[in-house]
């Protein structure tokens, strides 16, 4: 599988997500079976975010992680309400202070690899930092980043220590590559693309996709996974639960889509040809 250097170490270029984890008690243990399978077929990175089912999901990642947290490349997200330093009563803990600890009793470790901030909030991004720079001293949080910030955002920002920055990439939603992706590339910095299936909906059912796939002998899904981390420096993180999809992502990561396919893609899903606002979801 092709890696990816991320926070000074080597991860898979295709990790596991967890969006929509931890909302049905009835799945958790289908959930945490999905993400031990994924650890054991190489895709070491999980990400997940106090958001998800509020904290439901760093629960199941605790429980895919316990006897072998020395195994995951583990990213959070911090709410933008809880990444202040100095916003709450100076004779309280600072917000972002108690926001990870609680987030690492949840997750049943001592230590975060990667901390994001989820979205721009109301608080400077100077505060962000230095709170962000206050966990990493303390050794609650290895290296921080960003998630959902566009170039104007970055550029603020200015700030080397960012490890990454995780946004919304696929086939059908291409507007980084304007100027968001080609800068981060020249500042080697990462990418981290979430919804890189594009939530499995329409994109999956392209009948490109499915040509594409049959050349392959492979499935639209890994298609879409092999386009997104064809670049150097990106990271996909798609969410799976059955085992059968799981199989499936990992292998996506030895799949190299020809200079064909990748020309078919670009007349169908047709690349920016001017600056467009940041997709989120």
């Amino acid at each position: 599988m092709r890696t990816v250097e991320l926070a000074d170490r080597r991860v898979a270029a295709i990790g596991q997500g967890t969006w929509y984890m931890g909302e049905d008690p009835a799945r958790k243990a289908a959930e945490v079976a999905a993400l031990q399978q994924g650890i054991e077929l190489g895709m070491s990175l999980i990400d997940t975010a106090e958001m998800y089912a509020e904290g439901g999901a760093e629960e199941v990642v605790g429980a895919a992680m316990a006897g072998r947290r020395d195994q995951v490349f583990l990213v959070s997200k911090v709410y933008p309400h809880n990444a202040s330093q100095r916003g709450v009563p100076q004779a309280c803990e600072p917000a972002s202070l108690r926001a990870c600890e609680r987030s690492l009793r949840r997750l049943g470790t001592d230590c975060i690899d990667l901390y994001l901030l989820h979205w721009r909030g109301q608080y400077p991004l100077e505060e962000t930092v230095e709170a962000f720079e206050r966990l990493r001293e303390q050794g609650k949080i290895r290296r921080w980043g960003v998630s959902n910030f566009d170039l104007d955002d970055m550029i603020e920002l200015d700030n080397a220590a960012c490890a990454a920055n995780q946004v919304l990439y696929n086939p059908a939603q291409r507007g980084i590559e304007f100027d968001l992706l080609p800068w981060s590339q020249a500042q080697q910095m990462p990418i981290m693309a979430y919804c890189p299936l594009a939530q499995a909906g329409q994109l999956l059912q392209h009948p490109l996709l499915a040509e594409i796939a049959e050349r392959h002998n492979a499935t639209p899904a890994q298609v879409s996974l092999a386009w997104v981390t064809r670049h150097a420096g990106v990271i996909a993180i798609p969410k799976a639960v059955d085992p059968r999809h799981v199989q499936l992502n990992a292998a996506a990561g030895e799949l190299s889509l020809s200079a064909a396919d990748l020309q078919a893609i670009d007349q169908a899903f047709a690349p920016p040809t001017r600056k467009q606002h940041l997709a989120m979801v």
